[in-house]
């Protein structure tokens, strides 16, 4: 079972997020996860690019994910690609040359991953099933950290697992919005990989920032057992 922590730096306090994103390292966070919004796609901004640069410097073993909430995707990837970036996903309705912008961000050396959102059909995904590393199955509606996790979800999740099995293809499925325990638990079962984790599994735990990275992989397993 393949299991992958990306914690969202949106849910750090701006005031600690040096002290914050180091306790994720220490807890042994798989990747980091940037929201990129421009406050257009989605009514609030997050971050400047230039956060890749400095994670890149400090944690260069840990790659960073940018979830790019723009309506202008495509002029973000050479310059996300310069600082360093590892994976870029963009959202399907924001670009209308999709196959194109993910040979663009191949071109580059960089995984490409496209995002659903709750209000578009899975089947959409077809034209551009066979080209991406990863999808991005929101789990809330775009654009603030905090939200819950829409039950209806679930049934999209396995319906993606079945065109990722009906394509043959291998892509990763990520998670992305309101993750709790019980429902990364349930994901897991039905088949994603990647976790976009917030508040309620990873920040503002009892235990603290790092042991909860820490523990989450392990609960998730354990979960899965039960």
């Amino acid at each position: 079972m393949k299991i992958i922590n990306a914690p969202s730096l949106a849910n750090c306090s701006f005031l600690e997020m040096g002290s914050q994103v180091e306790q994720l390292a220490k807890g042994k966070a798989d990747w980091f996860h940037i929201d990129l919004c421009d406050g257009h796609y989605v009514p609030n901004i997050l971050f400047s690019p230039a956060i890749v640069w400095e994670l890149k410097a400090a944690y260069p073993e840990i790659p960073v994910d940018v979830h790019l909430m723009t309506i202008d995707p495509a002029s973000y990837i050479s310059r996300l690609a310069y600082l360093g970036a590892d994976y870029i996903s963009f959202h399907l309705d924001a670009e209308r040359f999709a196959r194109r912008l993910i040979t663009n961000i191949h071109g580059h050396g960089i995984k490409a991953g496209v995002i659903i959102n709750p209000s578009q059909r899975i089947d959409l995904l077809q034209p551009v099933i066979d080209m991406v590393d990863y999808v991005v199955l929101m789990t809330v509606e775009p654009g603030f950290a905090g939200q819950k996790f829409m039950p209806q979800a679930i049934p999209r999740l396995a319906e993606l697992v079945d065109l990722r099995k009906q394509s043959g293809r291998d892509f990763l499925i990520s998670i992305d919005g309101g993750v709790d325990m019980e429902n990364a638990v349930k994901c897991a079962k039905l088949g994603a990989e990647i976790y976009i984790t917030g508040i309620f599994t990873v920040f503002k735990q009892p235990e603290g920032l790092e042991q909860a990275c820490l523990n989450f992989k392990e609960k998730v397993i354990n979960g899965c057992k039960s």
